[in-house]
């Protein structure tokens, strides 16, 4: 207590760390079902709110999904406030459509294939009522719209004269004692008399063969249509795209260069970010992925094959082939080998909700940089460790160029990235948090979950650089490890505890 009626306020710990279940599982497969390729996912996104999920796959195919959890969990307002217990659910999605977005294509001036498969989707903005969503393969990116469009029913038309009804009228008796034939288009044969003529009129007791069709119902159904195409702006397969926090522009990025795309202009972009030499003999590195800042439509950020994030302004210059800032860790001395640089290589990168600190994943590593501190990473985590004796055999088999996808908790605290066997890894980033969770695709997601040693409490600031220890052996549980099952591609709702994770064509959501 502080002057008798004070209490000092004491620091307060970590978070700890959560329990993770299983919550939802799209395209489960069965025992020794064979997996087609087209069918593989290959891109996950949530949109801003949470709403939404967007799945793309090779076969060129975007899913979304919606979020069907009422926030008022189905009870009225004044049951609401009759509840003295707060009511936690956890969000729960279901299918709401899909719709083919590439085709594959054949360049005929390179004689290249180019293959249907979505490598990235973006939300944009909505607007009355309208999702919209930026999709792309390796050359063409296309904007979408998906909108709910009523749709009419027509009734069967009754063709019996009787009960037909022409010019507002009901036939008459006199036209059904005596019946003529009449086809289907209400023309009649006896065209002595009284026929349509060019002043329009009609016979006496209208048409009777003249029906009118009648609405019956108004089903709605999701439809989407490709507003815009942005291509024949790469040489190189686009590995990334990114919305600005303007809601105007956007940015691709391939290999060698970032273009700078509005919206509404599908056949013009410019080029921000340029990195072919003159002589290609003279590459050093590739971008390998890009990114816009969340709050400041002037930043982006994009890493290399090298290992290094470039943190870039677009007021300084139109092409901005200088960077503002550069984040890379400095190579300990004698700890170079032939794999130093394949491993090095950054495969993924994301911004925090608030843009303070960028997420990079490499082959072994997560790390955690502060954009205000470039001199290295103010925290790393060992992903898989264990597998550092086996690179060699990771490169015979071409593994260690996977690339493995990242993500941020909408608070910022955790962070988490995929693995082989189906695993991935959740870490804790907050200050003194230990947390290091191992869980499983599968329905049952602890059930490869070790215990990991205690270890003592470190405190992370501006200054301190903590490195998290993988403990998983090999052979832990007794489970071996799988490099033909990988995942690669997860994502985390921006509000709540759920993470989106693929495994081949299935789907799976676990909430803590």
């Amino acid at each position: 207590m502080k002057g008798g009626d004070e209490e000092v306020a004491t620091p307060a710990g970590p978070p700890q760390p959560l329990d993770w279940k299983f919550s939802q599982v799209f395209g489960e497969r069965i025992a020794g079902e064979e997996i087609q390729e087209v069918d593989i996912i290959s891109a996950i996104e949530f949109d801003k709110t949470g709403d939404h999920l967007a799945t793309g796959d090779r076969g060129g195919r975007v899913v979304l999904f919606e979020r069907t959890d009422a926030k008022d969990h189905g009870l009225s307002r004044r049951d609401l406030e009759r509840t003295d217990y707060p009511i936690s659910r956890h969000p729960e999605f279901r299918y709401k459509t899909e719709f083919q977005s590439h085709e594959p294509e054949f360049d005929y001036l390179k004689s290249l294939e180019i293959e249907e498969k979505i490598n990235k989707i973006r939300w944009c903005q909505t607007a009355n009522s309208a999702l919209f969503l930026l999709s792309t393969n390796d050359k063409t990116i296309k904007f979408w719209k998906v909108q709910e469009k009523k749709i009419k029913k027509i009734s069967k038309i009754i063709a019996d004269p009787s009960k037909a009804v022409g010019n507002g009228n009901v036939a008459s008796s006199s036209n059904s004692n005596s019946p003529k034939p009449f086809p289907t288009n209400g023309v009649s044969p006896d065209r002595s008399c009284n026929h349509l003529g060019n002043d329009l009129s009609f016979p006496p007791g209208g048409l009777p063969s003249l029906c009118l069709p009648v609405v019956t119902s108004q089903e709605t159904n999701l439809v989407a249509r490709c507003r815009r195409v942005y291509g024949h702006a790469h040489d190189y397969h686009i590995n990334s795209i990114s919305n600005n926090s303007d809601g105007e522009t956007f940015i691709s990025a391939d290999d060698l260069r970032i273009n700078l795309w509005n919206l509404e202009i599908s056949n013009q972009s410019f080029n921000i970010v340029d990195l072919k030499p003159a002589n290609m003999e003279d590459l050093t590195e590739v971008i390998t992925s890009a990114e816009f800042h969340p709050a400041h439509c002037n930043m982006l950020a994009y890493s290399s094959s090298k290992g290094s994030i470039r943190l870039i302004d677009l007021r300084q210059s139109a092409l901005c082939d200088s960077h503002a800032k550069l984040f890379e860790e400095s190579e300990a001395p004698g700890s170079r080998s032939f794999f130093t640089e394949i491993i090095a290589s950054i495969s993924d990168i994301k911004f925090a909700k608030d843009g303070r600190y960028i997420l990079s994943r490499d082959y072994m590593t997560l790390k955690l940089w502060d954009i205000n501190m470039d001199s290295g990473p103010v925290a790393t985590f060992q992903v898989h460790e264990y597998l550092r004796p086996k690179l060699c055999d990771l490169y015979e088999n071409d593994s260690i160029f996977d690339k493995f996808e990242c993500c941020l908790s909408g608070d910022g605290l955790r962070v988490a990235t995929g693995s082989y066997s189906n695993l991935f890894r959740v870490f804790g980033c907050a200050p003194g948090s230990t947390e290091a969770t191992t869980l499983e695709a599968t329905k049952n997601p602890m059930r490869r979950q070790v215990q990991t040693p205690s270890r003592p409490s470190r405190s992370l600031n501006s200054i301190t650089r903590v490195v998290r220890q993988e403990t998983l052996g090999v052979d832990a549980n007794g489970n071996s490890l799988d490099f033909t099952t990988k995942l690669l591609h997860l994502a985390w709702h921006p509000t709540e505890n759920l993470i989106a994770c693929v495994a081949a064509n299935s789907l799976y959501m676990y909430y803590a």
